[in-house]
């Protein structure tokens, strides 16, 4: 694209993306921190190749030396990505209608040992051991889209206890190694604080989580509404006078009361396909993660799509949502598709494998700009930006 075409582009989007630009960055304090915000924006949004701040500058056609402001604006600045985050949170569900909370993965292969975070690790897809970053990400689904929102940054034991890389890399204190489950539970909590976000179900795949029964107990903690697909070991209790401790899978394929229906979905050329769905007639409990013992407090349902053609296994699926339909409960359940397609677009158009420095604020400041890019381009062809509402007044006594 050349920069007269880049500049069209840029005019086209008008006051409702000037909109979007001021409130996104208004946390930002300093003028020039968000002038060079919204130019690293659009270098995300118009390189081509890799984006990196040479690219980037190129592309709105700056001089050289504006290169090394956008490598200084991302790596050296101080800016708190933590309230920009909160803004495009509400932002977009302000212009959407979100229906679902997801969290996906992200592998950043890297070179060397010095970028924050990085280390060797089985993928489990490949069956390869690469040297890379690992990054779990919030996104809230509406539509058609799965919108970044939130990144964490997982750390292995090494960089858990190696105080002097920590120093390095400029990792806080309080960052610590911790599996994939904790920090989506601590995404959890943050929707959580944040009231004016949406009340909308948890969809996560926990096939492959090391702890699934503690994030689905972590979940419980927070009253979260779930949809959550686990794995045929999944353990629970099942009856009321006699609790039974059995897996998912002895519960869905065993002599236990079942439901059959079907739900309908249209496939990529428009065909309406039946997808059957079985339901355990009753409702079960997980055990406590603690002692293992009957945890009542919060009562799910067990879904099934059975293997169908002898060569996909069986899939499963725990639910908060008792009382709605299975069509109801199965619709988010489509997110896990859309986040997958949203990592990829993150991927190949706006950078998020491109970071070239080695700090943690640097890292998480990339990571920030490359989710309001994504947003500010599927935003755009909204009919209107209206200005978010403000936050409720403290109490008194709160503020004081």
């Amino acid at each position: 694209m050349s920069s007269g075409e880049i500049r069209a582009a840029d005019r086209s989007e008008g006051a409702r993306g000037q909109t979007f630009l001021e409130e996104i960055f208004r946390p930002l304090h300093r003028a020039e921190q968000r002038r060079w915000a919204r130019t690293y924006l659009r270098g995300l949004i118009h390189a081509t190749g890799r984006k990196t701040p040479l690219r980037m500058a190129r592309a709105e056609a700056l001089p050289p030396a504006a290169a090394q402001g956008l490598h200084q604006f991302i790596n050296a600045s101080p800016w708190d990505w933590e309230p920009v985050r909160r803004r495009l949170a509400l932002r977009v569900a302000a212009s959407t209608t979100p229906y679902a909370w997801t969290v996906a993965e992200l592998i950043i292969p890297k070179r060397g040992e010095h970028s924050v975070g990085v280390h060797r690790r089985l993928d489990p897809v490949t069956g390869l051991t690469v040297n890379c970053q690992r990054a779990v990400g919030l996104f809230l689904a509406a539509g058609s889209h799965c919108f970044p929102v939130d990144w964490s940054l997982v750390l292995d034991e090494a960089w858990g206890r190696d105080r002097r890389r920590r120093l390095r890399a400029r990792v806080p204190e309080a960052e610590t190694a911790r599996p994939v489950g904790g920090h989506v539970l601590d995404f959890a909590a943050g929707v959580v604080a944040q009231p004016r976000l949406p009340d909308v179900p948890w969809v996560l795949d926990l096939t492959r989580c090391d702890d699934a029964t503690g994030v689905l107990a972590g979940l419980a903690r927070q009253r979260l509404d779930i949809v959550c697909e686990v794995d045929p070991g999944q353990v629970l209790f099942s009856g009321d006078r006699f609790p039974t401790l059995l897996t998912v899978g002895e519960l869905m394929e065993g002599r236990y009361p079942r439901q059959q229906q079907a739900i309908t979905r249209q496939t990529a050329d428009g065909a309406t396909v039946a997808i059957p769905i079985h339901t355990y007639a009753g409702t079960v409990r997980l055990p406590r993660r603690s002692t293992g013992r009957d945890d009542g407090s919060v009562r799910y349902r067990v879904l099934q799509r059975p293997a169908t053609d002898g060569r996909r296994p069986a899939r499963y699926w725990i639910t908060s949502l008792t009382d709605r339909s299975v069509e109801d409960v199965m619709a988010p359940v489509c997110s896990r598709a859309a986040v997958g397609t949203a990592v990829a677009v993150l991927q190949e158009r706006f950078g998020v494998l491109d970071f070239e420095g080695r700090s943690f604020p640097g890292w998480h400041h990339h990571m920030t700009m490359a989710s309001a890019a994504y947003a500010f381009r599927h935003l755009s062809d909204r009919p209107s930006l209206a200005p978010l509402a403000p936050a409720p007044a403290a109490p008194a006594e709160a503020a004081s």
